[in-house]
């Protein structure tokens, strides 16, 4: 007797049973559901986008279990493991499947994000494979190219005896400030070489001059009648001269001995890196505040991110919509942009219409639990979460009833089609 894949793939169903298959609403065992989801991906117009939906969204554990599994096709896997199609949440079980081929997560560890780079790093198999390291090393999301820190090759060179134990649990060194809020020099280091995903985008010169001469043709008019508001960002100066609750709260509290003896404790002294980035931040808000429209439109295009961080709160919004313009800009810094709620509403309108944003999960996902964000646009775009977050966001106060209402409800239709 054939099974319900050999007929889809030799396309002899009706289109009602195709469209229902590529719902994952077949009575069919919840392995064979998957082969026929993802070789509708994989080879159909028609019903194609629609199981991509639903494979993004399918069981947590039925498909952890999947890929977890050895004796899954390899068409599954290899849908699973690309970065295209890729849920985090799966990773470590795929990653410990002998059945997931090695050039497979060589492509993987070359275009991944910060965060799967990451999770790799944790693995042993990672960690055993020169192969698989030599992609994370070339991987241009991860590392500068030859400008890599030696401290980073370090941690990506690590000895097969440091290599034993995940990033995780590294805790032979401990910097910070102790038990609870320990990190190891091994993950710390691991820490920093990934935050380098959220630096700029080295850009050409004569690139960067053609976007700007473009930006100021389409806004002329725009300018003409805006060309003589200062730099007021939504939310005001003061909170970007002085360090935040949260950087105060992370300093160590230092001890010292009093007269008596006793050991006395003093205010918390704000780490170095802390008063840098206040130093910095003060600086671009003393270049900025003297620039007119204009020269704040091309510093948004042109400069650092630092700089971008403040413009993009610019309370005029040719100058604040700059900043998604220019070349230089990370994901890592849009997806923090999605979830700020003091910038002007037409910044958050303007992440999504561009291709690159949209396609970023991660991004989608802060409009949505953004508050900030227009209702229509939430509305439009919490039809692409998973499941896990349309949970999270059904019982969040801060967004409105009515998102609230919609992510029940698709989590409930979700939730019963399994």
């Amino acid at each position: 007797m054939s099974r319900m894949i050999d007929l889809i793939r030799a396309s002899a169903l009706p289109s009602n049973l195709m469209m229902a298959a590529s719902k994952g609403s077949l009575s069919v065992p919840p392995q064979e559901m998957l082969e026929i989801l993802v070789h509708l991906a994989n080879h159909n117009k028609i019903f194609g986008q629609q199981a991509k939906f639903t494979l993004a969204s399918w069981d947590e554990n039925v498909s952890r279990a999947a890929a977890a599994n050895a004796a899954t096709p390899k068409e599954v896997l290899q849908y699973m493991i690309s970065p295209h199609n890729l849920r985090p949440v799966l990773l470590p079980a795929l990653l410990s499947n002998p059945a997931v081929a090695e050039d497979a997560l060589v492509t993987l560890a070359s275009a991944a994000s910060h965060d799967i780079c990451e999770v790799m790093y944790a693995s042993d198999r990672v960690r055993k494979s020169e192969k698989v390291i030599q992609a994370l090393r070339s991987n241009p999301r991860l590392f500068k190219g030859e400008s890599a820190s030696p401290r980073a090759e370090d941690a990506i060179s690590a000895t097969p005896a440091a290599a034993a134990e995940p990033v995780a649990q590294a805790t032979s060194t401990m910097v910070g400030p102790g038990p609870g809020g320990a990190t190891s020099v091994a993950e710390s280091t691991i820490h920093d070489v990934l935050e380098e995903t959220h630096s700029e985008v080295p850009v050409p010169g004569d690139v960067l001059e053609e976007g700007i001469l473009a930006y100021f043709n389409e806004h002329a008019q725009e300018i003409a009648s805006d060309g003589n508001k200062e730099f007021q960002p939504i939310g005001g100066f003061y909170e970007e001269l002085v360090p935040s609750v949260d950087d105060i709260l992370a300093a160590p509290v230092i001890e010292t001995a009093s007269p008596a003896g006793a050991a006395v404790k003093q205010s918390p002294v704000i780490k170095k890196p802390v008063a840098r980035q206040a130093q910095e931040r003060g600086s671009a808000l003393q270049k900025i505040s003297k620039l007119d429209i204009k020269g704040r439109i091309q510093l948004a295009m042109k400069g650092t991110k630092e700089e971008r961080s403040l413009l993009v709160r610019d309370g005029t919004k040719i100058v604040a919509l700059a900043v998604l313009e220019s070349p230089k800009i990370s994901d890592g810094e849009v997806e923090k942009i999605a979830s700020q709620k003091n910038v002007l509403e037409a910044v958050l309108r303007g992440i999504p219409i561009k291709r690159r944003f949209a396609k970023n999960y991660a991004i989608v996902r802060n409009l949505v639990f953004n508050p900030r964000t227009p209702l229509d646009l939430s509305l439009t775009l919490v039809k692409n979460l998973l499941v896990n977050d349309l949970k999270n966001l059904s019982g969040n106060k801060e967004v409105s009833e009515t998102v609230r209402k919609v992510a029940l409800r698709m989590l409930k239709t979700k939730t019963e089609k399994r």
